[in-house]
Formats: structure tokens, C-alpha cells, sequence
């Protein structure tokens, strides 16, 4: 219930996901991706669980003046996608040196609820709007996908790591957050 009432959301099924997700965006529009399968009552529950974070970040939208929130087409990532493949070239080759990880392709991406990933195949995988966020968090993001090259989890040896590059990635991980907020 959000002031008395209840919270719409839209329930997304997909094949793909691994686990429970819940996600508020800029508009406050909700929605729970499930992989398939997921009975009703444990979304409910899920959701219920969620509800003051949910309740939240609605409120937080609706502080937030609407210019400061940018949207991205796919024009804006046709327009963007080389920029961001130069800058993250470059930020890998300057790592790489430092980790001596081998890697398989870089791709630039269009994704919506990601900055990047790290395949099993050795791919890195990274959001071409990584070119607007600052140098430190664009390293981070670089840091991150390369390090689960090493340790494909969120283990103390992978954040062990990500410190090895960036002593203060927490920090960097928590300005990051608040960022995502301005991105749809």
C-alpha cells in the first residue's frame, strides 16, 4: 500500500532471468521480472517485501525535477557507440596491463538495466552510456567486468581485486547508484 493505496506493477516472465527482479523507473512505472515459473504468491511476497523501497524511489521521482533526467533513444546509440567503444578500448588496454586478464571481444551495448557484464565466454559486455558518467565511475565499471574475468562472482577474491585498481570503489559503487537514477 502507498498511501493507502496499492502500487501497480507490470510482471514480466522471461527465460532468461536467473532470479527475481524489481525495478522503478523515472516515470514511476514498476515492474517485476521473474524467470518462469515463479508462482504468484512468492511475487506478491517479493513485492511486499519491497514496498517502502518501492514507495521510495516513487517519492524520489517525484522530487526530481524532470530535465535531469536524461532518456536515450537508438539513434542516441547509433550517434554514441563508437565514442564509447574508443573510451572503453582504451580503459581496458590501460588495465588489462595491470591484470594481465585475456578477454575475447568487447561489445558496446544498448542495455537498460546494465552498465556491463563479463560472459563465460570471456566477452565484456559494456552500456555505451558508460560515456557519460565521470572517469572514476567509468573505471569502475571497466574494473569490474574485467575482474570477473578472474572470479566470475561477487566473492571477498573479486572485491579483493576491484580494491587492487580502485581503493575506494565502494564509494565510486554508491555514486554510481544514485547516477543510475538519471538514466532511462
Amino acid at each position: 500500500m502507498f498511501k493507502n493505496k496499492k502500487i501497480p506493477y507490470k510482471l514480466k516472465r522471461s527465460s532468461r532471468a536467473k532470479r527475481m527482479r524489481l525495478a522503478v523507473y523515472c516515470d514511476g512505472s514498476v515492474v517485476v521480472t521473474t524467470p518462469l515459473g515463479v508462482q504468484g504468491s512468492i511475487v506478491e511476497k517479493f513485492f511486499a517485501d519491497k514496498k517502502q523501497w518501492v514507495a521510495d524511489k516513487i517519492n524520489f521521482f517525484k522530487s526530481v525535477d524532470s530535465k535531469s533526467i536524461r532518456t536515450f533513444s537508438e539513434d542516441d546509440y547509433l550517434k554514441y557507440k563508437n565514442e564509447a567503444s574508443e573510451l572503453v578500448c582504451n580503459r581496458v588496454k590501460f588495465f588489462s596491463k595491470k591484470y594481465a586478464f585475456t578477454f575475447n571481444k568487447i561489445f558496446i551495448k544498448n542495455q537498460k538495466t546494465r552498465w556491463g557484464s563479463c560472459t563465460k565466454n570471456r566477452n565484456l559486455n559494456i552500456n555505451y552510456k558508460i560515456i557519460f558518467l565521470p572517469k572514476k565511475q567509468q573505471d569502475y565499471i571497466i574494473v569490474h567486468e574485467l575482474c570477473h574475468l578472474k572470479e566470475f562472482n561477487h566473492s571477498h577474491k573479486f572485491w579483493s581485486l576491484v580494491e587492487k585498481s580502485l581503493p575506494d570503489y565502494l564509494d565510486i559503487k554508491n555514486e554510481l547508484r544514485n547516477h543510475e537514477l538519471f538514466y532511462k
